[in-house]
């Protein structure tokens, strides 16, 4: 089986007050997948939930990124996701919460029977 790259998506995502990492990567998400609307796996042979969808949230604090709640969200496919240093936490005037600012690649592969 090789997996082919078909789709990549990028979004943005933003938790205002909380410092709620999984709700500025859940948002991230949203934003990138609701750019476009997929109908050419038919030509494939396949439907959506045939697809490998491979999610890369970028955060300052990976690691405080639920990737069940984040991959929950999509709406066909098998989800894969991983959280890497990126983004940005802008914190308020006196440091006692932050803006969380997150970033999402979403990339859809689809087998391609060989």
């Amino acid at each position: 089986m090789a997996l082919v790259r078909c789709i990549m998506e990028m979004g943005m995502g933003v938790d205002v007050h909380g410092r709620n990492y999984t709700a500025a990567a859940t948002r991230a998400v949203y934003d990138a997948i609701h750019h476009s609307s997929l109908g050419f796996q038919r030509l494939l042979g396949k439907t959506a939930d045939d697809m490998q969808v491979e999610v890369t949230i970028g955060v300052p604090n990976p690691g405080a990124v639920d990737s069940a709640a984040v991959a929950a969200i999509l709406p066909h496919g098998t989800a894969t996701v991983k959280s890497v240093a990126g983004g940005l936490e802008v914190p308020n005037e006196d440091g006692t919460d932050a803006m969380v600012i997150a970033n999402a690649a979403v990339i859809v592969l689809f087998d391609d029977g060989k």
